[in-house]
């Protein structure tokens, strides 16, 4: 029998980011969450991370909780690469003692070099990126959140996290993952959710969420295009 690992209910909140919500994610479901910019899928995030309440309805989930929901979310700008390591982690739920265990792995996960002493107010996006995504994939969680991780970041990094999803999601984890690209969803994902205007307008079948949700200008034909040779790589 499939356990429920997330379940939103009727979620609403003050700014009208979101506005009666509902949906449930099975345990081991790979969720691509879709919509355009302000539709609403960063808070629903947040949310479910509890960093957000609603202000009504209700969010049920099961088991730990990692993810990059935000670029730089949880550091200190003043504290070096090296000691928002240990406090990222702690934020997220690893002991001092699994950190120190997982140091090393993720310090050359995020390949920051000689920036990991440098203190990460100085931090460009993309390396802010690749410290909390390194941070947060050795979390032993249960359910991974991973919002626009593939935004930023040059194309090895990009497909070491795919790589590094993708084995989340082969471990039997609940991953829901937050993308415009459309190769990265269909190889990561088994549903999409697209949320438009703060309300569910589709909850199904990957490629017809995807075609639901597509841009009908150049640009985002031209963007799908490389997303789709990034995830025929991976």
């Amino acid at each position: 029998m499939a356990v429920a690992m997330v379940k939103g209910r009727n979620l609403s909140d003050t700014f009208s980011a979101l506005e009666d919500v509902s949906f449930t994610v099975q345990q081991g479901e790979s969720i691509g969450l879709m919509g355009l910019n302000g539709s609403g899928k960063s808070t629903l995030l947040k949310l479910i991370n509890g960093v957000m309440k609603p202000d009504t309805g209700t969010v049920l989930t099961r088991g730990r909780i990692a993810g990059l929901i935000a670029t730089g979310a949880g550091f200190h700008p003043q504290l070096t690469g090296r000691e928002n390591v240990f406090l990222n982690a702690a934020i997220l739920g690893m002991t001092e003692a699994e950190t120190n265990r997982k140091f090393d792995s993720i310090v050359e996960f995020a390949d920051i070099g000689r920036f990991l002493e440098t203190p990460v107010g100085n931090y460009s996006s993309g390396m802010f990126a690749r410290l909390g995504f390194a941070v947060a994939i050795h979390v032993d969680s249960d359910i991974f959140l991973a919002d626009e991780v593939l935004a930023v970041g040059d194309r090895p990094f990009k497909r070491k996290c795919m790589e590094k999803m993708q084995e989340i999601r082969e471990s039997g984890r609940t991953l829901v993952y937050v993308s415009h690209a459309a190769g990265s969803v269909r190889k990561m994902c088994d549903r999409v959710i697209v949320l438009e205007k703060g309300r569910v307008g589709f909850d199904g079948p990957v490629d017809e969420g995807i075609r639901y949700v597509k841009y009908d200008d150049d640009n985002q034909r031209a963007e799908d295009q490389e997303d789709d040779e990034l995830g025929s790589d991976v």
